[in-house]
This record gives structure tokens, C-alpha cells and sequence, in this order.
């Protein structure tokens, strides 16, 4: 079952005051009948979050957590006949309207210098950093002798700013091993560091037709076979 102190935490990130909004002028709550759309929401990302197979879990999942659901902004656990009735009658459009909100606005949070690359091809940006874990606690993240750790493989979308793949997997896991996993995009370009310098990875990259800058390592051993002059910058183009 989801911890409800970490699902809490993550319905905190959410922007209520912009839903709220969205319920005026969807006039979603006009028929309610004791749970609204707010309540309606968390109830449908708690599905989401728990792996919820059928009505009952949802309902069974947040009564359990009765006492807790004040953090969730939510009075009570809905029934199973409520979460049936509403999912059947409440406009979807809310909820559609809402997620774009939230797309804008999360990527907005990713705060770096961009550059306007004139490629027209889909950019990735890959990298992976440790988590540190204690490991009394978590003794199946195995990473040193006296400490625990995971390892967070994320595919950046440049455009975006948002991740479009994560891949966690334990703390002793190389960058480049936890990379064959992430999906490819065919004609996009992927852009890593030194770690991912794998000629075995690029392979399977370059055989999907995923084109590639990674940086490569001081001791790498190579032979130039020809070298091309760079295209000439037009000044004039916008």
C-alpha cells in the first residue's frame, strides 16, 4: 500500500488555487453530492500511485489513512458507489485542462541557461546522480559496506525541461549500464558525459537510428580516418 505521508507530500506540489479556478468555469462541483473535484483527483492519482486494481482499493486504500486525509484536502474516503457515480458523470475536461497547467508550470521550475540549438531533431539530455539511503533502513540498497544508496538514470526532454524516462535501480549500478533501458526515440539526439563513452551502448543507440554527443575519455585510443571542415555559420539567419 502507498505511504500516505509521501502521497501527501506529493499532492503538496500541486497548485489548488488554479484548480479551484478550473472548477468555477468547468462548473464541476455543481451537482457534487459531498465529494468534489479536489477530493474526485486525489482520488484518482491515489489509484494511480497505489497500483488501485478496482474501485474498492481506492476506497478501502484512503479510509485506511483516516486521520491523515485533512493533508490530502480531503474530508472523508469516498464509497465505492460515490467514485462510480462521479467518474461516470463528471466532465473529464477538468482534469484533461488541469494536466496541461501543471505541465507548463513544472517545467518552468527547471531553471537553466537554454540554447537554441538550429537542430530540428528531439533533444535528450542523460545523466544519472547517487541517492544517498541509510541503510539500516533500506538495507536492500546496497552500494558500501557501512552505506546504502540508489541510482537515478534520468532522460531529460530538453524542450520540456521535464524527464521523460527515470530508471532507478541500485547505488552500484554503472551510468552507462543503467542506460541500455531508457527508450529510443528514432532520429533523435542524445547528449551525455564521458561516463556514457560505452561503444557497446552507442552500438545499440546508433543501430536505432538515435544520434549521439557524449563526451569521450582522456585515454580513449583512436585513429582519425579523414577530417571534414565545419559548415560556415549564416550571420543572417534568425
Amino acid at each position: 500500500m502507498l505511504n500516505i505521508t509521501l502521497f501527501s507530500q506529493i499532492i503538496s506540489k500541486l497548485e489548488k488555487s488554479r484548480f479551484n479556478k478550473l472548477v468555477k468555469s468547468h462548473q464541476s462541483d455543481k451537482h457534487q453530492k459531498g465529494f468534489n473535484s479536489w477530493s474526485h483527483l486525489v482520488s484518482m492519482l491515489f489509484c494511480q500511485f497505489a497500483n488501485s486494481q478496482s474501485l474498492r482499493d481506492i476506497s478501502n486504500g484512503l479510509r485506511s489513512a483516516t486521520g491523515n486525509l485533512n493533508h490530502l484536502g480531503m474530508l472523508k474516503a469516498p464509497s465505492k458507489s460515490t467514485l462510480s457515480y462521479q467518474n461516470k458523470n463528471r466532465s473529464w475536461e477538468i482534469f484533461r485542462d488541469y494536466y496541461y497547467i501543471l505541465l507548463e508550470s513544472l517545467g518552468r521550475q527547471a531553471h537553466f541557461k537554454r540554447t537554441n540549438f538550429k537542430i530540428k531533431s528531439k533533444t535528450f539530455l542523460l545523466d544519472a546522480t547517487t541517492i544517498s539511503l541509510c541503510l539500516s533502513l533500506f538495507d536492500w540498497a546496497k552500494y558500501k559496506t557501512k552505506k546504502g544508496a540508489v541510482k537515478m538514470h534520468t532522460l531529460l526532454d530538453y524542450d520540456g525541461h521535464l524527464p521523460a524516462y527515470v530508471n532507478i535501480t541500485d547505488g552500484k549500478t554503472a551510468d552507462n549500464k543503467g542506460a541500455y533501458d531508457i527508450p529510443l526515440l528514432k532520429g533523435s539526439v542524445i547528449v551525455a558525459d564521458r561516463f556514457y563513452n560505452d561503444f557497446s551502448l552507442l552500438n545499440v543507440w546508433d543501430s536505432n537510428d538515435v544520434y549521439f554527443v557524449v563526451r569521450h575519455k582522456n585515454n580513449i585510443k583512436f585513429n582519425s580516418v579523414k577530417e571534414l571542415e565545419l559548415p560556415k555559420i549564416d550571420t543572417n539567419t534568425s
